[in-house]
């Protein structure tokens, strides 16, 4: 089904009830597992990723068929690659084109033994699940961060440990050390310094859990203010100090005008007057707000030149690629220099009324919502693959709309 959003005006006031982070869900619920915990984990997501993991864990199946959600397939890879057994996990037909030969190859090193099943070097995969070994191995970080974090959440479990010594860039950073921090939550042995990582064999201990609200899903409300240029937006939930590296955004999004307060409770933004002609940022550590910063800026005529953007080729869809064919539909030529770099310098054309594909990717739908303040009239298409991480995103976003059609 698709959606045309009706805003009610460019002045913007209100509050708005974010879902749980689910990259900080994903992360317990494989941790939880595999402490056979029975404490609980309050305010876990819902939404298709955190789902997708509940069922297999909660399953006596031995297949999987875990849709669209990359996380699920890289985290529940390395979790059955230590359950005795023999497991197989597929997905969609974009899952089964996405690498994971970084992780599967690991594993294999480290006693594990998984096969694929279709295309060599991506899902179904054929997992048989046994006792790890562990030790020490070389790992690209410039690929994904979840490779390394699915690895970093079972090694506690492994006969000697492990370390990891990550080679070339490594990509968002900030999500390692969201593991890590986790990790120790449970009572995990972890150090995590420069470009290795020690993890020391030492079961899990159980503990009670409660999951923070998510800063990626704030990135859209920050993103509707800088555009509308007034109002105020209030977010309970959200962390002042927290392990999500997306908090960092808010420096950014102050820079286009969005303030940040912090209050007991969460955070409330403000609009203003944009602080910069031109912006240029790296979102290496930040990958999954790019979309929306990359949207605002077009509509706000605000040109800018963006790197750290790699990883957005491997996710739901190129994430470069769909960005710049459904930003062209609304006037705005981007330039994609390599895998590594986005830009706008302010070339336009003129735009129509549009239907912006979303390519089962739920970003998409999410960080071009807010255009339809200036594009009246423009469709998005699929208005379900916010499912994915924000099944209430369109009851939210009509908090602040005459109607949705």
């Amino acid at each position: 089904m698709n959606i045309a959003l009706n805003f009610k005006n460019t002045v913007l006031n209100g509050e708005v009830r974010l879902p749980a982070s689910k990259s900080i869900s994903n992360r317990v619920l494989i941790i939880n597992a595999l402490a056979d915990s029975v404490l609980p984990v309050e305010n876990l997501a819902d939404c298709d990723d955190t789902n997708s993991m509940l069922r297999v864990l909660n399953s006596n199946d031995n297949r999987f068929d875990i849709g669209h959600a990359g996380t699920a397939m890289r985290f529940l890879t390395a979790f059955l690659s230590r359950i005795v057994g023999c497991w197989e996990i597929t997905g969609s037909e974009r899952m089964q084109q996405r690498p994971i030969s970084v992780l599967v190859d690991a594993l294999n090193r480290l006693g594990a033994r998984i096969e694929y099943t279709g295309k060599p070097g991506c899902p179904p995969l054929r997992i048989h699940g046994s006792l790890l070994t562990g030790g020490e191995i070389g790992m690209p970080a410039s690929v994904s961060s979840q490779y390394v974090s699915a690895l970093m959440m079972i090694a506690p479990y492994m006969a000697n440990g492990l370390k990891i010594r990550l080679t070339g860039k490594i990509v968002s950073r900030t999500y390692i050390e969201m593991t890590r921090h986790i990790m120790e939550e449970f009572g995990a042995k972890v150090v995590f310094r420069e470009s290795e990582i020690v993890v020391e064999p030492c079961p899990y201990t159980p503990v009670a859990f409660r999951v923070e609200s998510d800063w990626s899903a704030a990135s859209y409300f920050y993103e509707l203010l800088a555009v509308s240029g007034a109002g105020e937006i209030r977010m309970p939930g959200l962390l002042q100090h927290s392990t999500q590296g997306d908090s960092g955004q808010a420096g950014v999004w102050e820079k286009l005008g969005v303030s940040t307060s912090f209050e007991a409770g969460g955070v409330v933004i403000a609009a203003g007057k944009p602080k910069v002609s031109e912006l240029e940022f790296d979102f290496v550590e930040m990958p999954d707000v790019v979309q929306s910063f990359t949207v605002a800026c077009c509509v706000m005529g605000v040109p800018f030149r963006f790197t750290g953007v790699e990883t957005l080729r491997i996710k739901e869809t190129d994430r470069l690629k769909a960005l710049a064919d459904e930003l062209e539909k609304l006037g705005y030529i981007l330039n994609i220099e390599g895998d590594n770099i986005l830009s706008w310098d302010g070339t336009c054309k003129q735009a129509g009324k549009p239907e912006i594909a979303t390519y089962h990717d739920h970003r998409m739908a999410m960080a071009f919502a807010p255009a339809a303040l200036k594009h009246r009239g423009m469709v998005i298409v699929d208005k379900e693959v916010v499912t994915k991480s924000f099944p209430g995103y369109w009851d939210e976003l009509q908090k602040f709309c005459d109607g949705q059609n």
